[in-house]
This record gives structure tokens, C-alpha cells and sequence, in this order.
């Protein structure tokens, strides 16, 4: 499962960065750059000289004085995103596995990294064996027991989706599970940021999506907890970072989290991860370049059909 992307940079201060060849064969659509250049969507969002920036946060909330070096880089949505995810902290719905604090900061890295309250952050990922709720019967590669075996209650349509809306200091907090993997990409958690929509029935509507990105674990962190239950029963081969598709070796800038053990001897009990997305709240970026779905997974990747309604609104928090 892969995936695709656009970018939509609208300040004549900010300039496209030069895509590298990893990043520009993403899995999106099959979309080769040449040259730097995005053919058929693929592209980098923009960084300037001019000041601003996202850097990894373990404290919290960002303050205007917070140096910003350049904009966060949007990627693919990829093929596995649904309308409809519900207004809610905990997304886990029963799903077993490592649990994951997730605390992220939006703020305006066109605008000295002030933070932007009621921007709505949207997030999704596979479970502990790499499959995606809505699409539970695509294969997550390797060697992996049914989904439906975990023995969890979740919804299998909502499961590990979710948004929050953003409080006064642009900071939002989800409780999930560190998510498992599936070939041929490495650990990430799928990610938006909204502006200018409002909460309905218990989801986000309205608005536009300011930026596209994914989230990444550090090799060492993921590949100790792919060896505890439930992660275990998943084999095969793990893509580590240098040999993703999509993280283009950026740090922080390219949505690699900054991850604190609850207990530093026992990695079972659980993560707080944190990163400062720095967006540009005029810019549009669905990163849905290949068309309706994210686009195609590449030759070999899983593969699995939506369902035939988006999922509806059944909690809110």
C-alpha cells in the first residue's frame, strides 16, 4: 500500500524544495519525477529563507519566539484514507497493542510558529498487525493472522481513525497503539491538519486541508516493540527508515517523532510521542493527487476495497 500527493505553496516568499529520488518514486500512483520536477501531483511543500519551521516537541505548546527553520514537507495520503473519522481523544476501540500518547503541536510556520487553535487534526493507521479499518481485507504482507483474530470489539470501519481539535496553544492529544507495519512500508501514522471547518454530528466538516504527512517511529523503538505480543504474530520483512518510500531522511521536519518511554525498562507499557507540525495555514495540500482512494498501490503491495459507505459518526468526545 502506497501512495500520493500534492502540494499547493501560495506565498511568493516560499520557494518548492527539489524532490530526492526516493521521495519522488512514492508509492502514490506510480509517479516518476524527473528532474525535480513533480510530474502528476508529487510535491514537496515549500521551504523558504525567511524563517519558519517545525522542530520536535517534548514540552508541549510552541511559542512565537520558537526558532522555525522551514516549513513541514507534505506527502502522500495514500490509499487507505475514509471520510467521516470521529471527533475523539482514544481511537483505539479495543484494538490490543503498545500504547501510544500522541501530542501534536500545529502552528503557523508562515507567521513566527504561532500557534493555530482550532486547527483539527486528523489522524490514521494500521493496527498491530497492519491492517486498516475500512479495509480489512487487504493483506499487510508477510506472515500475519486474520484480522478479525485479535479478538477486539473495534468498529471495523473506524478503529485507529480519528481527529482533535485544537486547543489555545494549537496542541492536540490522542491515545492509541503503536502501529504495526505492512509491506513494503515502514511504521507511520497518516496525518491532516483542517482549518476553517467546524465539529457536526460527532466528525469534522467543512474547511480544507492545509497539509498532508506522514509520522515515523525510530528504527531501534519500532523493532523492539515488533517483538512483544500481539506484534510478534506479524513476520516477514520490515522496511526500516533509509528504505521507506515515503521518510526522506528530514528528522523532524519529515515527521520523525520524538518518543519517551513511560517506563524506560519495559517498552510494553507504552510511548509518548510529540512532534510541532509547521504549516501555512493559507496553503491547500489534500495529497489525494491520483484521484478518488489516495491512488493505486504499486505491483505486490496490499491491496483491499473500501467500504461501500464511509463510516459514520457512532462516538464523540
Amino acid at each position: 500500500m502506497t501512495e500520493n500527493t500534492t502540494g499547493a505553496p501560495k506565498r511568493a516568499a516560499h520557494k518548492d524544495t527539489s524532490l530526492t529520488r526516493r521521495r519522488a518514486l512514492a508509492v502514490t500512483g506510480g509517479t516518476v519525477v524527473a528532474g525535480g520536477l513533480a510530474v502528476a501531483g508529487y510535491q514537496a511543500a515549500f521551504a523558504g529563507t525567511e524563517a519558519t519551521a517545525s522542530a520536535s516537541a517534548s514540552t508541549g505548546a510552541a511559542s512565537a519566539s520558537e526558532s522555525c527553520m522551514q516549513l513541514m514537507t507534505s506527502v502522500t495520503e495514500g490509499p487507505y484514507h475514509l471520510d467521516g473519522a470521529l471527533v475523539r481523544k482514544d481511537i483505539t476501540e479495543g484494538k490490543s497493542g503498545v500504547p501510544l500518547t500522541l501530542r501534536l503541536t500545529v502552528v503557523d510556520a508562515t507567521d513566527g510558529c504561532t500557534p493555530v487553535p482550532g486547527a483539527a487534526v486528523e489522524i490514521w493507521h494500521c493496527d498491530a498487525w497492519g491492517y486498516y479499518s475500512g479495509y480489512t481485507t487487504a493483506s499487510p504482507g508477510g506472515s500475519a493472522p486474520a484480522e478479525s483474530e485479535d479478538g477486539s470489539t473495534a468498529d471495523d470501519d473506524t478503529y485507529l481513525r480519528g481527529y482533535q481539535i485544537a486547543n489555545a496553544n494549537g496542541v492536540v492529544k490522542f491515545e492509541t497503539i503503536f502501529p504495526g507495519w505492512y509491506t513494503p512500508r515502514t511504521c507511520h501514522i497518516h496525518v491532516k491538519v483542517h482549518t476553517g471547518g467546524e465539529k457536526e454530528d460527532g466528525t469534522y466538516e467543512g474547511g480544507k486541508v492545509n497539509f498532508t504527512g506522514q509520522l515515523f517511529f525510530a528504527d531501534d523503538i519500532a523493532e523492539q516493540i515488533f517483538t512483544l505480543e500481539p506484534y510478534d504474530r506479524h513476520t516477514g520483512t520490515y522496511t526500516r527508515l533509509d528504505d521507506d518510500m515515503v521518510y526522506d531522511g528530514g528528522g523532524a521536519a519529515s515527521g520523525l517523532l520524538t518518543l519517551e518511554p513511560v517506563k524506560k525498562k519495559d517498552p510494553s507499557k507504552g510511548y509518548k510521542g510529540f512532534l510541532t507540525l509547521g504549516v501555512d495555514p493559507d496553503a491547500e495540500n489534500t495529497g489525494a493527487g491520483g484521484g478518488a482512494g489516495g491512488g493505486t498501490p504499486p505491483s505486490g503491495a496490499p491491496t483491499g476495497t473500501p467500504p461501500s459507505d464511509a463510516p459514520g459518526p457512532t462516538a464523540s468526545s
